[in-house]
């Protein structure tokens, strides 16, 4: 059990850094697309001006027209990680986590005060817990949950969290909840992984009016910029929304090829079924593995600042098979080191 804050904010761009193989950080690209670059470069000459209600406007449309919902039911956010931040606001009296996950859900509302109680694998969830938060996909175990099953979550006087920041990537976005109609549900999209926007912090919250009102409460004005709206409006888009699609496609293409490699190696586990751009492996020594991998030019993320999860856990980013070679030449090495007498 994970008993420091700062384990807790511990992520994948601190296991990343320059001159190493990135296969920590879940970023489709080193950059956004083209066309994506010339829209926010357009976007600048705005920069003089105050963002306007016009261009919140646009992009909460375009969002909704996405999702199959009415433009009320979105609020722009400074990526998924702000609408997180904000979960405070709704002053739950005690919230539960399904872990393992991402935790800065988890972070946010201990350091206000909240009562935390955390849901590890398939424990149940505690009838009296009034905010809910989970992942689907989840972060790190790339698991994704059938909707229904989440659904059963949502009952009255409940707010349901459930962060599909990596639900652009699953073809077809089966068993997302962005566009239910559901009491208490709140999704928190985010645009950084498959449009390659982390520098930028763009995402969106979905949920009922009145819901986004409270979420928002101590938000400044001027909350979100020029840019991130531009950038929400665009990735909303049909065009975006198609260009995603084919990304999906093509990942879990990659993702299954790179699971059967991993998984032929001696000792490796492979969490599976996964559906997110990365796995999460389980190998034994994994401390001494990650390092070493870090030794040889590769980086990988520690699984052991999630809570249930060990040293011997890493998380590993999804590439294509050719940017793969040495980091499978590199653990065929490592693991059958360690297993050997």
């Amino acid at each position: 059990m994970i008993a420091r804050m700062s384990d807790l904010r511990h992520h994948g761009d601190v296991d990343a850094a320059p001159g190493l193989q990135d296969f920590a950080v879940n970023v489709r690209g080193s950059a956004p697309p083209t066309w994506l670059r010339e829209r926010l470069a357009e976007a600048l000459g705005r920069l003089g001006t105050y963002p306007s209600a016009l261009d919140d406007s646009r992009a909460r449309e375009a969002v909704a027209a996405r999702h199959g919902r009415d433009p009320d039911d979105v609020l722009v956010l400074n990526g998924a990680a702000e609408g997180f931040a904000l979960l405070p606001a709704l002053a739950p009296r005690l919230a539960a986590v399904l872990h393992p996950s991402f935790t800065e859900p988890e972070v946010a509302l201990r350091t206000a005060g909240v009562p935390v109680h955390r849901v590890m694998h398939r424990d149940p969830v505690p009838d009296d817990a009034d905010l809910v938060v989970l992942g689907n996909p989840t972060n790190p175990t790339s698991e994704l949950h059938p909707a229904a099953t989440i659904s059963a979550l949502a009952r009255p006087g409940r707010v349901l969290v459930v962060d599909e920041a990596f639900m652009d990537a699953v073809p077809g976005e089966r068993e997302s909840l962005a566009g239910a109609d559901l009491p208490g549900l709140l999704v928190l999209r985010s645009l950084t992984k498959t449009w390659a926007l982390p520098g930028l912090r763009a995402g969106y919250a979905l949920g009922a009016p009145d819901l986004l009102r409270r979420l928002a409460t101590h938000r400044p004005h001027w909350p979100v910029g020029t840019l991130v709206l531009e950038a929400v409006t665009a990735c909303a888009e049909p065009h975006a929304v198609e260009e995603a699609a084919a990304a999906a496609r093509e990942l879990e293409d990659h993702r299954a090829w790179l699971a059967k490699q991993l998984g032929d190696l001696p000792g490796v586990h492979v969490h599976e079924p996964a559906a997110a751009p990365f796995l999460l492996i389980e190998v034994p020594n994994g401390e001494h593995v990650r390092l070493a991998l870090r030794q040889r030019g590769i980086a990988v993320r520690r699984g052991d600042t999630f809570p249930g999860l060990s040293t011997d856990h890493l998380r590993v980013a999804v590439r294509e098979p050719a940017r793969c070679a040495d980091l499978l030449a590199a653990l065929a090495e490592l693991t059958t080191e360690v297993r050997t007498p």
